[in-house]
């Protein structure tokens, strides 16, 4: 792998790091509050699939950025929409 290729792989690590850990501070929230009355049911949904369609692609052209983001990305939404499901709301 050339220094282009390394840099362009850089950048998308750097991505996948940033756009992932955005979703922690909205997971630790709905876990520890368990009141999901601002998350829009249809939105999460949506994204959910797409975030899996996403790592199901990364898989497929075997690019580990997309599949490392993409992996625990799902694994944050899924856990949010499964509480929203299951009813979540304030104590």
């Amino acid at each position: 792998m050339d220094l282009q290729s390394y840099q362009i792989e850089f950048i998308g690590y750097c991505a996948a790091f940033l756009t992932t850990i955005a979703f922690l501070p909205q997971a630790i929230q709905s876990w520890r509050t368990r009141d999901l009355s601002g998350i829009s049911l249809g939105m999460y949904s949506l994204f959910t699939v797409g975030v899996g369609l996403w790592l199901i692609y990364g898989l497929i052209i075997e690019k580990w950025p997309l599949i490392l983001a993409n992996a625990l990305t799902f694994a944050l939404a899924l856990s949010i929409l499964l509480l929203k499901l299951r009813g979540g709301r304030p104590k």
